[in-house]
């Protein structure tokens, strides 16, 4: 079975005087070791999908099976630990704690999942040297650039061990030199190990190295494109 698996799921926001459909009986599937972009104009769906793949929001109607497991149907607190031990999740705001270091910022879902400190503080270490900032870990997010906070921020998403990486804009605040070190750093991690990404964009630069291209146009799967395949 595919690693992610969307069957006909649609999602209504009717919150508001006009419900608002954001997906509309999308299916999807998505294997291990993919690089893939979801990609439409504004109110096209692409946040709400991501958000439906993480568990960070619930499908009207339809089924996500993620490792083989339909989480549509768990509750909220099932959502919260099945995120912690196989998700991901690389933010555009990077969304680090300011108080801690770069150390402690990755420890941190380590923490959670309940690993002991000298366990949390050795993978840490490894993956702040992995992404390029060994010599930053005591640093926290208000001493360090924009490149730097978003590499911080690939490296807790890797903490958890989790079975893929959901990336939601992950170069919007950053120079073109800076995403394309992130994207580079990003691409080698999907080579070397065999790390699934699935990135929600409107940058051309993530466009430009997916091996896959999801587009999006008012909810549905416009287009379903293999740029190139996984190596």
């Amino acid at each position: 079975m595919s690693l992610i698996q969307i069957n006909k799921v649609t999602k209504i926001y009717d919150g508001t005087a006009v419900p608002v459909k954001a997906l509309n009986n999308v299916d999807l599937k998505i294997e291990a070791g993919e690089f893939t972009a979801i990609v439409g104009p504004s109110g096209s769906g692409k946040t709400t999908l991501l958000n439906i793949v993480g568990g960070l929001d619930i499908p009207t109607s339809g089924n996500v099976i993620i490792d083989n497991v339909d989480i549509s149907t768990y509750k909220p607190d099932e959502l919260v630990n099945f995120r912690l031990h196989h998700i991901g999740f690389v933010f555009q705001a990077y969304n680090l704690i300011p108080v801690f270091t770069a150390k402690e910022n990755v420890e941190f879902i380590m923490l959670l999942q309940g690993l002991v400190k000298a366990e949390r503080e050795k993978r840490a270490t490894e993956l702040l040297n992995a992404v390029g900032l060994g010599d930053r870990v005591n640093n926290k997010p208000s001493e360090l650039s924009g490149g730097q906070q978003q590499r911080i921020a690939v490296a807790r998403a890797l903490a958890s061990k989790p079975s893929f990486v959901l990336a939601d804009e992950p170069t919007a605040n950053l120079d073109s030199a800076t995403a394309d070190s992130l994207l580079d750093l990003m691409e080698n991690l999907n080579k070397e190990f065999n790390m699934t990404f699935v990135f929600s964009t409107h940058d051309q630069r993530v466009i430009s190295r997916a091996h896959r291209i999801i587009t999006l146009h008012d909810g549905a799967v416009e287009r379903d494109e293999l740029i190139k395949q996984n190596q």
